[in-house]
């Protein structure tokens, strides 16, 4: 049986804990170590989470130094992730970081090449590319049962209260609807775009954003942004932190559309997910079922400590490549909209 995967997370917000329950559920890791900024608040996850109390550190640097830890999961605030990710790296962890792996463009190259220079594997965690649906919808668009496809609509978008000082809405911290969903609309359209081309993405010729900036933080509360692709695929895409919209991914061929309705969390339990197809001429959409045997957190957690056990530079299913091309996509939205971080 294969050794598994000793997980450390580093920082404790909602999303760590989200995490552990996957690496809970997962069939390749342990999770043993947890790093806060307090001692207390590591305890506290900890006792939460099964971990032995003496490997609840009260710093992140404490956490970095655990020889029992193979690879951590950093769940920090966008704008630390390049440095604890460098950190990682130096100290020989593999590391899943958090959506945006980045700030921008530039930085997470200096993360890919710090990786890279310690032959640990990196990857931006997009559980959703993970999970059997996502997988299911590339079989179709590459089966050709939509036919051509030329429009990919896809939204993020939630209404959440004001806060300056807060992580979704601070200029501090990295806020705004781009940098904290945005990235999930961008990455469907690229990796269906792809996938028309037999491919694991494609980056799109063109990019064409707008948006609204709240006029405290400067920060986007809603944008919107149209990519265009060499092979002819054009795509809609949305997000916000300030504005509810339909958080669904739709794909449309000359043979028919797909809908999905949960393209990103999918399910938070094992309940089986649907997706609606839309074949030419028919009057009721085909029920696609897919039934997973983990939750979405554990399909990530596996592919990323399979990849390890292969020997892999890059979790196939979101490689730095692709990481790479999303961060491309994101700066010239973020640039076009106006949004200029401190």
């Amino acid at each position: 049986m294969t050794k598994p995967l000793r997980w450390g997370i580093l920082a404790t917000g909602k999303i760590a804990g989200i995490f552990a329950r996957g690496v809970a559920g997962s069939r390749t890791g342990r999770l043993v170590a947890v790093g806060s900024r307090s001692t207390d608040s590591a305890r506290c996850f900890a006792a939460e989470h099964g971990v032995d109390p003496a490997r609840a550190h009260g710093s992140y640097e404490a956490l970095l130094a655990d020889q029992e830890v193979d690879a951590v999961y950093i769940s920090t605030p966008h704008p630390q992730h390049e440095d604890w990710a460098v950190k990682a790296a130096a100290a020989g962890k593999h590391i899943l970081c958090e959506k945006p792996l980045t700030l921008d463009l530039a930085a997470a190259r200096r993360v890919i090449d710090a990786a890279r220079a310690r032959g640990v594997l990196l990857m931006e965690a997009f559980m959703y590319r993970c999970h059997p649906q996502t997988v299911r919808v590339i079989e179709l668009v590459r089966s050709g049962a939509l036919g051509k496809v030329g429009l990919v609509q896809a939204a993020f978008s939630f209404n959440a209260p004001f806060d300056s000082q807060g992580r979704i809405w601070g200029n501090a911290l990295g806020g705004g609807g781009i940098l904290d969903v945005g990235g999930y609309p961008v990455s469907w359209a690229r990796l269906v775009a792809g996938a028309v081309e037999g491919k694991p993405f494609l980056d799109p010729a063109a990019v064409a954003g707008v948006g609204v900036l709240h006029p405290q933080t400067g920060v986007d509360a809603y944008a919107a942004a149209t990519l265009a692709f060499a092979n002819g695929v054009i795509a809609q895409v949305s997000c916000g932190v300030g504005l509810t919209q339909d958080n669904v991914v739709r794909i449309y061929g000359t043979e028919g559309w797909l809908l999905v309705p949960s393209p990103y969390v999918v399910t938070r339990d094992l309940t089986p997910s649907k997706l609606l197809l839309h074949r030419a001429g028919a009057t009721t959409p085909e029920e696609i079922i897919v039934t997973p045997d983990r939750t979405v957190y554990a399909y990530e957690a596996d592919a990323f400590a399979d990849a390890i056990a292969a020997g892999r530079r890059d979790v196939p299913a979101m490689s730095t490549a692709d990481t790479l091309g999303n961060m491309a996509v994101l700066d010239a939205w973020l640039r076009q909209v106006g949004v200029v971080y401190a």
